[in-house]
């Protein structure tokens, strides 16, 4: 039996809008988690909607920028959830704060499963967009699931590629995934002698005045006003130790050159994570993808900026695809 708490108050990170009915809503995935959602769509809808799953930044909850990418869709025609996926924010899943390439993609299925069974969604018009990490994870879905038509990533991180080879790939050598492996397994030891896992730690706090600025980036998101939330991983004690480590031996987006849907990779030019979305969208095959590079956007702007983001294209997009 799932132990889920649901918040009934409005608890998000970004102000309500009075252009859209919102509730929330669950569903299950097929290992039986039961994932926890926003639902928004656009007052005074009198025919099935085009819908969105929406989810991500990695380590954020749905209070956060995923909510606020579906509110701002659902007031431009759509139907859309942003859910918080499996072990975080107020969906289930024990032990918490652990991620999977395999789970995580199906929960994106999930919410797919959701949507097209229901009754205010055309059945047929059906995308999902992920944001960071889940951005990767939203390409994984995308080739395997046929019933997604078009897919958005922002600003988005290939999981795998940074848990096997860091950041900007600096440790991309057997060498260095042995010596990550070591650490790693050694902690798995220590977690099961302890009876519990160790968190890895958010965003750094207090923040160095040498961090790196990808650093700082996330520090002015997660901790600050502007994007902080108590359920938020990256706000505080951040995932188990141990919590991404499958990402390192089992690849996502593996085959993203046979997405036969439509896809659109959005990213900010000045974000340290560019480099992941122009090398998967030379992955990409076929006339129906896009890459959309924003210029002087950092990696967080993509987050929340309601100046910077593009949701009007990115509606266009999905209306053109569906």
């Amino acid at each position: 039996m799932d132990n889920i708490e649901i918040t009934k108050e409005w608890d998000k990170v970004f102000p309500k809008s009075d252009e859209v009915n919102h509730e929330k809503i669950t569903f299950k995935n097929k290992y039986g988690f039961s994932l926890v959602a926003d639902l928004y769509e656009p007052k005074d809808a009198n025919e099935k909607l085009p819908a969105i799953a929406v989810s991500g930044p990695f380590g954020a909850v749905k209070e956060q920028s995923s909510g606020l990418y579906a509110q701002e869709l659902a007031k431009r025609g759509f139907l859309t959830i942003a859910f918080d996926p499996s072990f975080t924010g107020e969906s289930s899943g024990e032990p918490r704060y652990m991620a999977s390439p395999d789970i995580n993609t199906e929960d994106f299925q999930a919410a797919v499963d959701f949507l097209v069974t229901n009754d205010k969604v055309d059945a047929d018009k059906i995308g999902i967009l992920g944001i960071c990490g889940w951005g990767g994870m939203a390409l994984n879905a995308a080739s395997i699931d046929t019933r997604i038509k078009a897919t958005v990533t922002s600003t988005m991180y290939n999981m795998t590629r940074i848990n096997a080879k860091g950041y900007f790939d600096e440790a991309d050598n057997p060498d260095a995934r042995y010596e990550m492996k070591v650490m790693l397994n050694n902690q798995r030891t220590e977690d099961y002698k302890n009876g519990e896992y160790v968190r890895a730690g958010g965003v750094v706090d207090p923040l160095p005045d040498d961090a790196p600025f990808f650093v700082k980036d996330y520090y002015d998101y997660y901790k600050t006003e502007r994007g902080y939330h108590k359920r938020s991983l990256n706000s505080n004690d951040g995932w188990n130790a141990i919590g991404c480590m499958s990402f390192i031996s089992q690849p996502i987006i593996a085959y993203s050159n046979e997405i036969r849907s439509a896809v659109l990779i959005i990213h900010g030019d000045k974000a340290h994570s560019c480099y992941m979305s122009k090398d998967e969208f030379e992955k990409l095959e076929g006339d129906n993808k896009e890459l959309l590079i924003i210029p002087d956007a950092v990696h967080t702007d993509l987050y929340d900026d309601l100046d910077i983001i593009p949701f009007d294209k990115i509606a266009e997009f999905y209306k053109e695809n569906f």
